[in-house]
């Protein structure tokens, strides 16, 4: 009798082994979903003055920055970047990195800011809604003036169920877009993503693109988090065929632009020449391909000062140290028509994300 009782429990064991990982791999399945393409993106404003024009033949400044959900501080290594973290430290660390991940970004007075990595409801980052709180300290640096801004989701994920211990959880993040000047409108983009199960991994992905008025034609400004763990890094080439194609017949009608973001390309082609060896098995760290650009006028700015190179980017795998594998994957795409003065890595140390911020003076040109 007692060894019935046993073999029923060792049953009902394999049984759940059995059952509870197929139940969990069907709700992935189940629950997981694309975010609608060509999606009206509302723009809200913090409007206290006469709105100011953008006119061409005008100095401004753009800045971009991954902040890495609020999680990266330099003591902090991702569990996917081969770290043992899948959360940020807690909620306290967020407040802390975010709030010195946008002054970081207020000091260098910006008119135009944009920033990927923000959750507004995630496991991974205590729940804060960071774009609350980047709208909270943007206004006030700003309130002398106007601010306008818009949100795009980028990603709404199931809940990941790893590591174990400490599992990554349900996350929604997106990219957010500000500026001193009006935005007339802004749609969110669906970039194309791989269709196997490492898409549970790299989530959804989208650009969007906001309008500016400069007089009777526009900026349009485009925000962008490319795909990072990918199979081999081809899905992010075809992702930047589709922003310079929309870049290209922006361009074509008159207007001029600008996209900034978080590449996850190798922007300085081989940027272990500048910053040591480099480790190209990973998918996010390859160059582009120089066809890639065929056909089309838009061209990179990547931040880079040759006297005093500094890094974008640092991989993850543990806290920030001497020799750890660094490179630049944060940038701008420009139209002929924008002329930059110049682009640069502002060095933070990797203090509050794993990425430094970039940072570009331009001028929109007449004709």
């Amino acid at each position: 009798m007692k060894l019935k009782k046993i073999g029923k429990v060792l049953l009902c064991i394999l049984l759940a082994l059995i059952v509870l990982p197929g139940g969990y791999l069907a709700y992935l399945f189940i629950d997981y979903r694309r975010l609608p393409d060509n999606q009206v993106i509302p723009v809200a404003e913090v409007r206290r003055t006469e709105p100011k024009s953008l006119t061409a033949g005008q100095p401004y400044r753009i800045t971009s920055y991954n902040v890495g959900f609020g999680a990266y501080s330099d003591d902090y290594g991702f569990f996917m970047d081969g770290g043992t973290e899948s959360r940020a430290f807690s909620k306290d660390a967020v407040y802390a990195n975010l709030n010195g991940a946008l002054q970081a970004v207020i000091d260098k007075t910006p008119d135009l800011m944009l920033f990927q990595e923000v959750d507004t409801d995630g496991t991974r980052s205590w729940h804060v809604d960071e774009s609350a709180l980047a709208v909270t300290q943007l206004d006030a640096a700003y309130r002398d003036g106007n601010l306008y801004y818009c949100f795009a989701r980028n990603y709404d994920s199931p809940y990941l169920l790893y590591p174990f211990t400490q599992p990554h959880g349900a996350n929604k993040s997106g990219i957010m877009t500000f500026s001193t000047f009006p935005m007339e409108r802004a749609l969110r983009r669906s970039l194309p993503i791989e269709t196997g199960l490492t898409r549970f991994l790299d989530l959804d992905r989208c650009y969007s693109v906001s309008r500016i008025p400069v007089g009777e034609k526009e900026l349009a400004l485009y925000n962008l988090h490319l795909s990072a763990y990918t199979s081999d890094g081809t899905i992010a080439t075809e992702q930047l065929r589709m922003l310079l194609e929309d870049m290209q017949r922006e361009y074509e009608a008159g207007n001029w632009c600008i996209a900034g973001g978080d590449f996850n390309k190798d922007l300085l082609g081989d940027s272990s020449v500048y910053f040591g060896a480099a480790d190209k098995s990973y998918t996010w760290a390859q160059p582009i391909p120089p066809e890639t650009f065929d056909g089309v006028d838009i061209r990179l700015a990547a931040p880079f000062d040759e006297a005093a190179p500094v890094l974008s980017c640092r991989n993850a795998d543990g806290p920030y140290h001497e020799g750890q594998y660094v490179l630049t994957v944060d940038g701008f795409f420009v139209s002929p028509n924008v002329a930059v003065a110049e682009a640069n890595v502002i060095d933070t140390g990797f203090r509050y994300s794993d990425h430094n911020p970039v940072c570009m003076d331009f001028i929109l040109q007449d004709g």
